[in-house]
């Protein structure tokens, strides 16, 4: 086979432009950056005393993929979306981005639809994709709908690229995907997993981080159509990965990172002052940080609510914490999920079919019920090994919807979608 070499003149032109364009990269005129767009108040009804409300079930609904990497968002009629990737394993071929709809009124979640996939991704980027991951959905304060994923066209999640898809009737039906250009060097190595940010003029924050030549996290600057403006550096280094970035006013916020790294084995965190524009060196706050994703939101009374695997190794609890602004206070309220082992330790497949079955139960509603038989016939492929059988719950995912409840959403052992809601009574009554 005769292979074409690029002469030396043509790798001379290739390295030309690639440094024109970095320089053009760089060196553009600075954007004016708009504030955060602040929270909507939660009005109360006049003489009506809420009551406290926490309820589990599952979005998904597939007893066969691993499901991972949830997101969700509120929809104007009151309803709920998520979205997830699912496949035979993470990084896999036929990985698929799904989502599900929440029906407020019966109080379940609908069957499982297909968003996109390798072959979708492919003909709207007309470039070759190898694997997809992390999908992220949110409603702008125009009514359009945005989805960001992962997609991977050589090499491992380093080499990753972020594509977006929009929808203009509330999920019906979406654009084709395009990616967003986010570096001039091949346009690699941009992830996304936590919650986009809006700002007051409809543009949009994008909290994504970096894997290739370091570990680091950035904000993406996007226009209300989704075209690349600027991006900001949070973080330096090789130890910090997925900021989730919480607003407390127009001007002030934090991000919390995911640490990466062999110091701290904390959460780490950085604070602006400018929206967004610059940070300020990361520090390890209190909770521990297994180099496992977290999530948090801020409360109009309450300060902070982060959700996080508190745990110096694994993720077989996932743990929700109370802190204030300053991030000095951390106070325990729940542990959303938890193996029965304090320390993880595994169980045989007797015991843990009988354990998850009862946890199953609990969070299955009267639609899935009736698949408890066949979940606990597949567990020995998806959560066994010759080790035993583990708990593993990870990678939340939070919101709060127009109607001032809360939302979680995360993987549960790599087998379902869960979703999590309290309310603000609830929480008052943590708290307290």
């Amino acid at each position: 086979m005769r292979v074409n070499i690029p002469s030396f003149p043509a790798l001379g032109v290739y390295f030309a432009l690639t440094c024109l364009f970095a320089a053009a990269w760089f060196t553009h005129p600075g954007n004016i950056h708009s504030s955060f767009a602040l929270m909507n108040p939660v009005l109360a009804v006049a003489g009506q005393v809420a009551k406290p409300i926490y309820t589990s079930r599952f979005a998904s609904s597939g007893l066969v993929d691993f499901v991972h990497s949830s997101a969700v968002t509120a929809l104007p009629d009151g309803s709920l979306m998520t979205v997830w990737f699912a496949g035979s394993r993470e990084g896999a071929a036929d990985v698929e981005v799904r989502s599900a709809r929440f029906d407020a009124g019966s109080g379940e979640w609908g069957a499982e639809q297909v968003l996109a996939t390798r072959d979708s991704t492919q003909r709207g980027t007309q470039k070759y994709i190898r694997k997809l991951g992390n999908p992220v959905v949110a409603l702008a304060p125009d009514n359009r709908l945005w989805l960001f994923y992962v997609s991977v066209s050589m090499g491992g999640w380093a080499g990753s690229a972020v594509n977006v898809m929009v929808s203009d009737d509330f999920g019906r039906q979406w654009s084709e995907p395009r990616q967003l250009i986010t570096s001039p060097f091949l346009n690699i190595s941009t992830l996304v997993r936590s919650a986009p940010v809006f700002h007051a003029d409809g543009s949009i924050g994008l909290p994504v981080y970096h894997e290739f030549l370091g570990k680091f996290a950035e904000y993406l600057y996007l226009s209300a159509d989704g075209d690349v403006i600027d991006k900001f550096r949070i973080s330096h280094g090789n130890n910090s990965l997925q900021p989730t970035v919480v607003p407390l006013d127009g001007q002030r916020g934090i991000a919390l990172l995911r640490y990466a790294g062999n110091i701290h084995h904390r959460v780490l965190a950085t604070r602006t002052e400018d929206a967004g524009q610059t940070w300020s060196e990361p520090y390890p706050l209190a909770p521990s940080n297994p180099n496992s994703s977290l999530a948090a939101i801020v409360t109009p009374e309450h300060g902070l609510l982060v959700a996080l695997n508190d745990l110096r190794d694994g993720r077989f609890k996932l743990s929700l914490y109370g802190t204030d602004a300053k991030m000095d206070d951390w106070r325990s309220l729940r542990d959303l999920d938890k193996s029965p082992d304090p320390e993880g330790n595994p169980f045989s497949p007797e015991a843990y079919k009988e354990i998850i079955g009862d946890q199953f139960r609990g969070s299955s509603g009267a639609v899935r019920l009736p698949l408890e038989a066949k979940f606990l016939s597949n567990l020995d492929t998806r959560v066994c090994t010759t080790r035993g059988c583990e708990f593993e719950y990870e990678y939340p995912y939070f919101i709060r919807s127009p109607d001032g409840m809360y939302h979680v959403v995360y993987s549960w052992n790599n087998t379902f979608i869960k979703h999590v809601t309290f309310n603000d009574a609830w929480l008052s009554e943590r708290i307290n």
